[in-house]
């Protein structure tokens, strides 16, 4: 036996807005809902659940105090997602950059303040 997938799970005050950012301004596709506190929401490389929950997600401040991140998601072209985000109305906390670590990334914030980074490999020089 081996583990087969990983899920993470990001909590939500408000699970229709959520819903409607990651479908609507990220691209991702909602995967299923179940009655009013919980849904998945999938990429062609994977998925995440949302759950609703009565107050904020105190992983927020603490992610955002420390430098840490929700989610990491991969993506063809960091550049014309970046500019894909921009164009739904999301702020970019960085805007696409290289890394140190031979990556080209950006950083952005859901809707409930969740800090989701997403990059792809640098090409080579």
């Amino acid at each position: 036996m081996s583990v087969q997938k990983i899920t993470p799970q990001l909590r939500t005050t408000d699970l229709d807005r959520t819903i409607r950012f990651y479908t609507e301004k990220v691209g991702l596709q909602l995967e299923f809902r179940h009655a009013d506190f919980y849904a998945g929401l999938r990429a062609p490389g994977g998925s995440f659940h949302l759950k609703r929950v009565d107050t904020p997600d105190p992983s927020i401040e603490f992610v955002d105090e420390g430098g840490h991140l929700h989610l990491y998601l991969s993506v063809e072209d960091v550049d014309a997602f970046g500019r894909r985000l921009r164009e739904a109305g999301v702020d970019l906390v960085q805007p696409p950059c290289d890394t140190d670590w031979g990556t080209r990334e950006l950083v952005f914030k859901d809707d409930q303040g969740h800090t989701i980074y997403a990059g792809m490999p640098r090409a080579a020089k």
